[in-house]
Parts: C-alpha cells; structure tokens; sequence
C-alpha cells in the first residue's frame, strides 16, 4: 500500500463525535504504550503525526487520522495501565464499547502487542470480545526489533497460549519491518469490508 496523504482529523470521547463521511475505518487497539503512536507515524512516513509519550494512559481519546483521502486509522485509547483510575478506565472501557458496536464503517480491528509482555486476561477478554462482535481482527507485534530472533520465536509461542493468533504482523518502527506486510493486512481489511458497513 502506497501512502500519498495522512492527516489527523479529530478527536472523539463520544461515537457522536467520530467522522460521519462513511469512509471505512481501521481500529488499532492495545496496551498503553505498546507502540500504536510510533506504527501509526512509521506507517505513514509522517514523524509526529501520532504523537508519542512516555507517560502510558495519555491517549484518552479516539483519534482519527485520514490516509490517502480513502480511509480512517483509528487509535484507540490504550488500556490496562495500573495507575489509570478506574474510574477512568470504566469510561475508556465504556467509549471504546460504544466505538465498536456504533461504527458502521468499521472494517477491522488491528491488536497491537508487545511481544516482550505476556498476554493477560486483559488481552483475552479483548480477543473474545471483538471475536463475539464479528469484528475481523489482525495482530501486530511492535518493537520486534528490541528482540533476536531466536527471543522472538519463543515469546510468540507463549503468547499463543494465551490468545489466538494466526499470521500476525511482525513490526519495527526503528527498521521499518513488517511495514509492508501491514499495508497488505490494512488492504485487505478494507477490501473485504465489515458486514455492518456492507448492509
């Protein structure tokens, strides 16, 4: 996939407030500092479109970036860190909910992990849920560049203990891994479309 333009849109604590253009959409979802903002800009060829923090949980909004005029990424808030109020985390929980069960034009969900963190219940839970909602989903390992090869056989193994895992994307943002393969995936997604958005 070529990408000619990328631009943020906006931002929404409310499914009445996402894009109402009806492009199609593709949800990023994980962790609190797995790397979504750093994918996002690697994938685009845009540094600071997406922008990244140290501090995990600052992203509390859905943020909406246009590429090539033709479709959304979407970076959910990310979720399950531990010093995030649980207050907090219920309303995150409760917009993201909301996101996945109102967005007509939503054609995948991409799960981003960190192959050096076990899968928790957290990410269980996440897997069963977008799988009851029939929401086609795409798992993408960042920072596979911080482990050898060897390391990262061995993490995905365990890891497929824990969550289904088929064909997941391979990503570095320092070496620009798998960026290919990730347009293919978001290509793909977008081809074949969500059955909410077909009917």
């Amino acid at each position: 996939m070529k990408i000619t333009s990328a631009e943020f849109v906006k931002s929404a604590v409310d499914p009445s407030q996402c894009p109402r253009d009806g492009l199609p959409e593709i949800a990023l979802i994980g962790r609190s500092n797995v790397g979504k903002s750093s994918l996002i800009n690697a994938f685009v060829n845009r540094k600071g479109l997406a922008k990244t923090s140290s501090r995990p949980g600052k992203t509390c909004t859905i943020n909406f970036y246009r590429i090539n005029n033709r479709f959304y990424l979407v970076d959910l808030p990310g979720f399950g860190y531990s010093s995030v109020p649980l207050s907090v985390k219920k309303s995150w929980e409760k917009m993201i909910e909301g996101y996945f069960k109102g967005r007509a034009s939503l054609c995948g969900a991409f799960v981003i992990l960190d192959p050096r963190r076990d899968a928790g219940d957290v990410e269980e839970r996440l897997y069963g849920w977008i799988e009851a909602l029939g929401i086609p989903a795409v798992t993408v390992f960042t920072k596979v560049d911080k482990l050898s090869r060897n390391q990262l056989t061995s993490r995905i193994a365990a890891i497929k203990k824990a969550i289904p895992l088929t064909e997941p994307v391979l990503f570095s943002a320092v070496t620009g891994q798998g960026k290919v393969l990730l347009g293919k995936k978001v290509a793909s997604a977008l081809e074949a479309g969500y059955p909410a958005a077909n009917g």
